[in-house]
C-alpha cells in the first residue's frame, strides 16, 4: 500500500519521457540478496540409493576431488570468521606473517591487517631497516563483499606459496605486503546483520536518522563538500562535515603516515579494491583537467595489470583515469563529459598518490559489469581472486624491473622446457645418424 502511494508521486517528479524509460537490471532483488549469503544447505553424506542393496559391498567409494585449500573461499565470510582465520594464518606461518591493526573504527572495532614478508621486523614490533611496502585494501564500501574476499584470497595465495614458488618467495623477500580486508568493519557487519546494500561507515552525523560517512570521499586531498551529494548526510556519498571526518579513513591515514615517518617504511604501491565495473583506475579522481606527473608510468603498469587479468580467465578490464571512471563520455573526439555521478574529491587513491608520494596508486573495480553488481554470486570469489592475484604478482615483477607478463619462475620453466625439447630433438637426430652409419658399413 505504501509503495502504491509513494512511488507514483516520486515518478511524477521526472519528465514524462523518463517515467517509463527504464529497464530492470535485477528482476528479483530479494533472491539475489539471499543468495549472496553463505548457503546453509548441508550435503547428505549417505551413499546413493543404488548402493543400498549391497550394504556390505567391498567396493570403496572415492570422494570427489575438491580443492580443500579453498573451503574458506566457497562463500563470503562474516567478520567473525575472517578475524580468526587471519589469526590462524599468523599462527601457521609465523616466519613471514604478522597480524597488525591499521586503526580503530567508529564503534571501537580494530581494523585488522596481515603484514606479509620475509624480514627481521617479523620478529619485532619495530622494523629494523627501511622496507619497501605494498598496501592492498578492500571493503571501504561495506556492501562490496567481493573486494574483502579478494584481499583475503591474494593474501592467502602469497602466504601459502612462500618457500614453494621461487617467484612468490622473491616477492616476499623484496617487499612487505600489507593486506587490509575491510577498511570499514562497522559497515561490513551492518551489511550482514541489517542492510545488505549499506555503503558508508556507521558513525553519527548531524542528522540523527541519517548515519554514516563515505570513507572514500573523506580524505583530505581535494576534499569536496560543494556537491549536493557530498554535503547531504542522507546521501550514500556524504563526505562529512570536514576533511577526515570519516573515523576509519583518518586513523588509517595516520597509520600510513606513521609508517613512513617513524618506521623506515617506503610505500611503493597502493591498491584499493572496489566493485563493480571491471576497471583499473589511476589518479586523479577529483578532476580530469589535471594529469598526474607520472601518467605514462601509471598507464604502463595499469595496462599490464589488465593484461594479467585478461590472460587468467579472459575478463576485460578497462584502463582509465579515476575521474573518467565515474562519468559517461559525451563526445569522444572533444573529450567532453557529462556531470559526475558522484564527487571524486577526497579519495584514498588521490591522497596516497599526492600526499604520501606513492608513485603507483590504483583503484581496481572488480567483477562484474552490472549483471549482479554488489550482489555478485559467491561462485565468482575464486576466479575474481585469481585474476587479482595474478595482477598483483605482475605489479611486484614490474616494481622489480621485469616488465613482461611472465613471472621469473614461468620464464625459467619455459626455458627449461624448450631446452629439454631441443635436447630431445638432438638425441633423436644423433640416433638416426648412428643407424644410418651402421647400415652403410654393412654394405
Amino acid at each position: 500500500m505504501l509503495v502504491s502511494i509513494k512511488v507514483p508521486s516520486l515518478l511524477g517528479l521526472l519528465p514524462p519521457s523518463l517515467q517509463h524509460a527504464h529497464t530492470p537490471l535485477m528482476h528479483d532483488l530479494a533472491q539475489a540478496i539471499f543468495e549472496s549469503y553463505p548457503s546453509l544447505t548441508i550435503e547428505d553424506p549417505s551413499p546413493p540409493a543404488h548402493d543400498e542393496v549391497r550394504p556390505f559391498s567391498p567396493v570403496l567409494h572415492t570422494i570427489p576431488d575438491t580443492d580443500e585449500t579453498n573451503i574458506f573461499f566457497r562463500n563470503y565470510q562474516p567478520l567473525s570468521v575472517i578475524i580468526p582465520w587471519m589469526r590462524l594464518l599468523r599462527s601457521l606461518f609465523p616466519t613471514h606473517v604478522r597480524m597488525i591493526n591499521v586503526g580503530v573504527s567508529y564503534e571501537g572495532r580494530d581494523i585488522p591487517a596481515l603484514r606479509v614478508g620475509v624480514h627481521p621486523s617479523n620478529a619485532a614490533e619495530t622494523p629494523s631497516s627501511p622496507r619497501k611496502t605494498i598496501i592492498i585494501t578492500g571493503g571501504s564500501h561495506a556492501r562490496e563483499w567481493i573486494s574483502t574476499s579478494t584481499v583475503n584470497y591474494i593474501a592467502y595465495s602469497f602466504i601459502t606459496a612462500y618457500g614453494k614458488s621461487r617467484e612468490i618467495t622473491r616477492l616476499l623477500e623484496e617487499f612487505d605486503w600489507v593486506f587490509v580486508p575491510t577498511m570499514n568493519p562497522d559497515g561490513y557487519i551492518y551489511t550482514w546483520e541489517n542492510d545488505r546494500l549499506w555503503r558508508k561507515n556507521r558513525q553519527q552525523t548531524s542528522l540523527r536518522f541519517c548515519r554514516g560517512v563515505d570513507l572514500d570521499h573523506s580524505y583530505s586531498f581535494k576534499w569536496d563538500h560543494d556537491s549536493s551529494a557530498a554535503n547531504n548526510p542522507c546521501s550514500e556519498s556524504f563526505a562529512g562535515e570536514g576533511p577526515f571526518q570519516g573515523v576509519e579513513a583518518r586513523r588509517f591515514a595516520n597509520w600510513a603516515r606513521n609508517e613512513t615517518a617513524n618506521n623506515n617504511v617506503t610505500i611503493v604501491a597502493f591498491v584499493d579494491l572496489h566493485s563493480y565495473s571491471q576497471q583499473i583506475l589511476y589518479p586523479y579522481s577529483y578532476t580530469c583537467s589535471k594529469a598526474p606527473p607520472a601518467l605514462e608510468n601509471l598507464e604502463e603498469l595499469a595496462i599490464g595489470l589488465a593484461k594479467a587479468i585478461r590472460t587468467t580467465k579472459g575478463e576485460e578490464y578497462t584502463v582509465t583515469a579515476a575521474c573518467e571512471g565515474s562519468v559517461e563520455l559525451k563526445d569522444q573526439q572533444d573529450k567532453r563529459f557529462w556531470p559526475r555521478i558522484e564527487s571524486g574529491g577526497g579519495s584514498a587513491l588521490d591522497w596516497f598518490y599526492h600526499e604520501l608520494n606513492v608513485k603507483y596508486s590504483y583503484q581496481i573495480k572488480l567483477r562484474d559489469t552490472g549483471g549482479y553488481g554488489f550482489l555478485l554470486p559467491s561462485k565468482n570469489i575464486v576466479p575474481t581472486g585469481l585474476e587479482a592475484f595474478n595482477a598483483i604478482k605482475y605489479m611486484g615483477h614490474f616494481l622489480l624491473g621485469n616488465k613482461g607478463i611472465e613471472g621469473e619462475e614461468e620464464s625459467k620453466d619455459a626455458s627449461a622446457a624448450l631446452g629439454a625439447e631441443m635436447q630431445g630433438a638432438d638425441d633423436e637426430n644423433n640416433q638416426e645418424a648412428n643407424i644410418e652409419l651402421r647400415r652403410r658399413r654393412r654394405k
